[in-house]
């Protein structure tokens, strides 16, 4: 395969002189116009599929761990700390397609991004969880009224903090949250700046193994587990692009169920791709059984039910319907993939 990993900057200058890049090439966002004969066929070998991919999802390693990187495409990686800045780029189709958890689809959709959801896995919530420094006297939800606590804002642990205040019966604006990026959070949770930090895996395990962090609480039987693989209006509507985005999508699955069934194999790629110790990947693939279901109704309302709460909370600036923000057409692609029986 092909592969020419670069570091995006989250930052919206860097997104549209991207962007910008893009739309030079081919005369569309996609650059891959040139891969389409004059007889309609695709030739693959001509397509660059433009793939987001973040520490906490390394879809680059589970791929070449999964043995499946030998796309007969280009695919250039791009790096971001979490999902909302993905999705950043995702509406200004500075990358084709990347990895999210549950909500920040929410927070793109509400500032009318193009996109779609093309893949859907259930993933355990345990991995979902709020920590307090070691020797807390914080061990309930409950007791986090007036204290300050660290969450990346539009990410899937922004939406498991909103349940757990809600089911504790506290409201989002009882508590001062500090909007941190994982790696800022670490260091505020690491100092004693905040109290609690609400996060998602590797980093949970992170901040248990390195920092003595306490759980007391995790997103299961609280959120409903869900991560996306989405991709933009203009990598779908174009058919080289949506071509590669297919085969991308089964790759993936199958890396990713790969992944599930072979948590001792894939903890020691992801622990020398994050350069983590490899108990603490271990760990956290342990809690995150994958599980591929249908882009359907079901999926719709629960995060249907998430934007909701956000809304009703005023974290997003209006009530978005998301119906428009999900597609099954790749269904049949994703639940008919399977593990690969040996990693190459």
């Amino acid at each position: 395969m092909n592969t020419r990993p670069r570091r995006l900057t989250a930052v919206p200058a860097a997104l549209a002189t991207l962007a910008l890049a893009l739309s030079a090439c081919g005369g569309s966002a996609t650059g891959n116009e040139n891969a389409v004969g004059d007889d309609g066929e695709v030739d693959l070998s001509k397509v660059t599929l433009i793939v987001g991919d973040q520490k906490s999802t390394s879809a680059q390693a589970l791929l070449e761990a999964a043995g499946l990187d030998d796309t007969p495409y280009t695919i250039e990686w791009e790096q971001f700390t979490s999902g909302p800045p993905m999705l950043e780029a995702l509406s200004t189709d500075a990358i084709h397609v990347g990895q999210v958890g549950n909500t920040p689809p929410i927070f793109a959709a509400a500032t009318g991004g193009e996109f779609k959801v093309v893949q859907a896995m259930t993933w355990s919530g345990l991995g979902d969880a709020i920590v307090v420094p070691q020797g807390s006297d914080i061990s309930d939800v409950s007791q986090l009224k007036g204290k300050k606590v660290a969450v990346a804002p539009g990410s899937s642990a922004n939406y498991n903090l909103l349940a757990q205040l809600e089911k504790a019966g506290l409201s989002y604006s009882d508590v001062s949250v500090e909007k941190l990026q994982p790696a800022d959070a670490l260091a505020a949770f690491s100092a004693g700046h905040v109290d609690a930090w609400a996060i998602w895996e590797p980093f949970t395990s992170q901040a248990e193994a390195s920092e003595g962090a306490q759980v007391i609480a995790t997103g299961n039987d609280v959120v409903n587990g869900y991560g996306f693989q989405v991709a933009s209006d203009a990598a779908i509507d174009d058919p080289a692009t949506e071509a590669a985005l297919s085969d991308y999508l089964s790759r993936i699955t199958s890396a990713q169920l790969w992944a599930s069934e072979n948590p001792e194999d894939w903890a020691e790629v992801w622990s020398q791709g994050t350069g983590l110790d490899e108990a603490i990947t271990l760990a956290a693939s342990q809690k995150r059984p994958g599980t591929v279901v249908p882009v359907d109704d079901t999926v719709i309302a629960s995060e249907q039910e998430m934007a909701d709460a956000f809304a009703a909370n005023d974290l997003i600036p209006e009530q978005v319907d998301l119906t428009d923000y999900f597609t099954d057409e790749f269904d049949e692609i994703t639940l008919a993939a399977k593990a690969p029986a040996a990693a190459s």
